[in-house]
């Protein structure tokens, strides 16, 4: 069976700010989708001001699914989400709609389109160690553990990144190989769609700052921190959780916790979501050097919707 002879399924990405929410509700009113959310920070309930969660109005639209799936009490895997998108575009096909992915967790769309790299699972006895030389001696020192035990993985890492580290040096010390070795042991069973690509990339990055400045503002003043005081309340988290690890979510608990003042959770905060920008375009360089069919836009350009929905026809009719 060809690629073209596939059922097809909509792929809409691009960094934090760059207008994927608007552009797909375009989409939805020009097209009989179903909107598949393709973020690590949306399947969390009550969490909605830090990750800029599609309002219920906006989700009245048409219908949104993989959104408030999981407690943040709760992990979501790669491999999970593969799992359920897979499913939910067989289901969104049979009712004769086409399934639309949008958001900006690349990893998903990597793992949605070129399947799944054979990892080991949680250990929680790791963890625990690395978390505790983590308090003990900071991140950096648990990112040197990681450099004498594999250097290559390590030397790709920030020494700050401490959800990567302790998954990579989690990774490495249960299976004793390196990691680049591990995720060579792939899954490629292609996935039975035929993914149409729609990138979304600023032509100016210093645009994309100011607006992930302006949204951190307006998520302050919507209540970020009390959501958080909120989460703190209701839920038995930590900030070793994926939940709390979140931009946004663990500034606002390091200034309840009274390390930060308000200026200092401000410019954390702006910061991380820059850099998480920054590795979501980093990302998206690579799918358009692999992913020949992808179409990517300027999305600082006002008439950014309708060239959406045009570059989706093209690709539907192509």
């Amino acid at each position: 069976m060809t690629r073209a002879s596939l059922p097809p399924a909509l792929l809409l990405l691009g960094p934090t700010a760059s207008g994927k929410t608007a552009s797909a509700l375009a989409l939805a009113q020009r097209l009989p989708v179903e909107i598949i959310s393709v973020d690590s920070a949306l399947v969390y309930r009550d969490m909605d001001i830090g990750t800029a969660k599609p309002s219920a109005e906006e989700r009245a639209c048409c219908p949104h699914h993989l959104i408030d799936i999981v407690s943040p009490q709760e992990n979501y895997s790669a491999a999970e989400f593969r799992a359920d998108a897979l499913r939910l575009m067989t289901e969104i096909t049979g009712r004769g709609r086409i399934p639309l992915l949008v958001g900006g967790t690349m990893l998903y769309f990597k793992a949605l389109r070129d399947g799944l790299s054979e990892l080991p699972g949680a250990d929680a006895a790791i963890r625990r160690e690395i978390d505790a030389q983590a308090s003990a001696q900071g991140w950096p020192a648990v990112h040197a553990s990681l450099a004498r035990l594999d250097p290559e993985a390590a030397a790709r890492l920030n020494p700050g990144d401490a959800q990567r580290i302790q998954r990579a040096l989690e990774i490495v010390r249960v299976t004793g190989r390196p990691l680049a070795e591990s995720y060579a042991r792939r899954e490629m069973t292609p996935p039975p769609f035929n993914l149409l690509s729609i990138a979304l990339a600023p032509s100016d990055r210093g645009v994309l700052h100011q607006r992930i400045a302006d949204r951190f503002e307006q998520m302050i003043l919507a209540g970020l921190i009390d959501e958080v005081a909120r989460l703190r309340a209701h839920y038995a988290l930590d900030t070793s959780m994926p939940s709390m690890r979140c931009v946004g979510y663990r500034q606002a608990w390091a200034y309840l916790d009274g390390e930060d003042d308000l200026d200092t959770l401000r410019f954390k905060g702006i910061a991380a979501t820059r850099q998480l920008a920054k590795r979501q375009l980093t990302w998206q360089r690579q799918f358009r050097d692999d992913w020949p069919q992808l179409i990517e836009l300027d999305c600082l350009r006002t008439d950014l919707a309708n060239a959406v929905c045009a570059a989706a026809l093209t690709l539907l009719e192509s």
